[in-house]
């Protein structure tokens, strides 16, 4: 009996290694870079859904919470609380204001996501916060948003000191650079609503989000629909306001195209890294903005399965005409059920953009009446302003402040 119960002692060691080892194996094998028990029927890496990230977090991280990569479940409790309360830009301002015109554009029919855990979506450098932009992009920027205050100084967006002219003081008088023509692309980033100006001599000055053109790379916003092929995998962005577009990344090894070539999304050549997707993208167009950064942008892409229902993306961003160093991103994206079918593929921002004809005819408009003595100096009427600063401080959401 006694021999009996060592003989049960050792098979008990034995199934207790087994196990042991059953469990690192199947560790190993879930781990985010090694082999995945998701493949497409050809054998590589399957990747395809529909994914989104189901939580928001800012960018950078704000100051109170420097020093910190995660939020406490009482913070995330509170400020979903917060949120929640939100009037989703849904206050009016004086009515017969333009600003209360401005705000037709509300949030009643869009939902606010949960806050995410983690305090932002940097990841490096590790204090979350973007680098510092070099002093070619300041000087670029300081440029713009002083020619910006000089189209808007005369209008009541500065008279009566609202959002928007921030830096400005009020002038009745147009200001004589009013006429002066554009040193820079009015890319997305340069100033508040994408780009615009106070004045319509041309569809430029209107701004990217007008022109239903807002949609940009990196994207860290929307639904993302992936389909794969051998040799290249299809990837379309439902994002912004009805602004979706289409990349193709090659993956059979085909290089760059010259340099001489730019494109709006970059061109985009990805190969395999065990279970990794990774993308290079480089000859970006002038006329594009990310954070800073035009034609000199270079990304590199990381996409990994990581189970059943998860999708991780890091994506590094580097262009030292823009930073002073790379910087990195990471988001956490779920995968959506098929039969919602969560993509539309429809241009819903605008439909041959008829409403650019008729804001242009419109300032033609109002010039031709203020020259006959018909109506109010152009210069005194803000165009843009006014779409960003509708609405008020109370409606601004916390998590990013």
């Amino acid at each position: 009996m006694r021999h009996r119960r060592r003989d049960l002692t050792g098979v008990v060691i034995a199934i207790t290694i087994a196990v042991a080892l059953a469990t690192a194996c199947q560790r190993a094998t879930s781990a985010p870079n090694s082999a995945p028990s998701f493949k497409t029927s050809w054998g590589e890496p399957d990747l395809q859904g529909i994914w989104t990230d189901e939580f928001q977090t800012p960018m950078q991280r704000p100051a109170k919470y420097s020093g910190r990569e995660f939020l406490t479940d009482a913070e995330v409790a509170e400020l979903d609380k917060q949120r929640a309360s939100l009037p989703g830009n849904e206050s009016r301002a004086e009515r017969g204001t333009q600003e209360d015109l401005a705000g037709a554009y509300n949030a009643v029919f869009q939902f606010r996501k949960h806050t995410g855990r983690r305090t932002s979506l940097i990841v490096d450098p590790p204090d979350g916060r973007l680098p510092p932009l070099t002093p070619e992009v300041l000087k670029r920027q300081q440029e713009w948003r002083e020619f910006y205050l000089a189209l808007v100084q005369s209008t009541s967006t500065c008279k009566n000191k609202l959002r928007g002219c921030e830096g400005g003081k009020y002038d009745a008088k147009a200001s004589p650079r009013r006429a002066e023509p554009l040193k820079y692309y009015p890319a997305a980033n340069l100033v508040p609503g994408g780009g615009h100006i106070n004045r319509s001599d041309g569809p430029e000055e209107r701004g990217l989000s007008e022109r239903c053109m807002t949609a940009i790379l990196p994207d860290f916003t929307g639904f993302r629909g992936i389909v794969q092929s051998p040799n290249a995998i299809s990837i379309f962005y439902d994002t912004g306001q009805g602004q979706g577009w289409h990349r193709t990344i090659p993956i059979d090894g085909s290089a760059h195209l010259p340099q001489s070539i730019r494109l709006w999304w970059g061109d985009s050549r990805g190969h395999w890294e065990g279970n990794t997707l990774v993308v290079d993208v480089t000859n970006f167009s002038p006329k594009t903005e990310f954070q800073g950064s035009r034609e000199n942008l270079h990304l590199i892409e990381r996409w990994t399965r990581t189970g059943a229902d998860t999708l991780e993306y890091v994506v590094m961003m580097d262009d030292k005409t823009a930073w002073t160093k790379s910087w990195t991103v990471k988001q956490e994206y779920k995968k959506q059920a098929d039969q919602y079918n969560r993509i539309y593929k429809e241009p819903r921002c605008h439909e041959g953009n008829f409403g650019m004809i008729g804001m242009l005819a419109g300032a033609r408009a109002m010039e031709a009446a203020f020259a006959e003595g018909r109506g109010p100096d152009p210069a005194t009427i803000n165009l843009v302003t006014p779409t960003n600063s509708a609405n008020s401080a109370e409606e601004l959401d916390p998590l990013g402040q």
